[in-house]
């Protein structure tokens, strides 16, 4: 998806602030308020509106149940290439296997656009990269300590790959 329209746009606002205060690892420690993830949200669409970037929204009975976006390198040496971004699936519909439709669907965009490869992190501690794992992607690496979810509580990026 390229155009997000206000409606689109609140109900993205309101699955990530849903998913981050239910524990979920997407750039957010609770509690966290709308008004918060509101301007990280809007940096993020921004991509979506200019083309380089898209969004995954996964729909369950028309209502948003889970979104991704991918984001494309502005480097003309990275062109091949996409990083996912905020995998989440709203609290309300976990445990129904739609993590993996949402990432079936991401994975169909990005060769669509042409890419070779996907990138994603993920936050250690969690246990999210085993399920990232059991759709194909491997680890690359790991930075000791980059995620800070609250002090004396520092966590590794886990660095994954996915050839397409």
């Amino acid at each position: 998806m390229s155009a997000v329209d206000d409606v689109l746009r609140d109900e993205l606002l309101d699955c990530w602030t849903d998913v981050s205060n239910a524990g979920g690892a997407v750039g957010f420690v609770p509690p966290v308020t709308r008004d918060e993830v509101a301007p990280v949200l809007a940096r993020l669409l921004e991509g979506v509106d200019s083309g380089r970037d898209v969004l995954a929204v996964l729909t369950v009975d028309g209502a948003t149940a889970g979104w991704a976006a991918l984001v494309s390198s502005l480097s003309p040496l990275r062109r091949h290439w996409a990083t996912v971004l905020r995998v989440q699936i709203h609290p309300s519909r976990q445990g129904q296997g739609l993590g993996r439709a949402l990432m079936e669907g991401v994975h169909e965009i990005a060769r669509q656009r042409g890419w070779e490869f996907l990138t994603l992190t993920a936050r250690g501690g969690t246990g999210v990269d085993g399920f990232y794992r059991g759709l194909g992607y491997h680890e690359v690496g790991r930075m000791p300590g980059v995620i800070r979810v609250a002090p004396g509580d520092d966590r590794e990026e886990i660095l994954l790959r996915r050839p397409l």
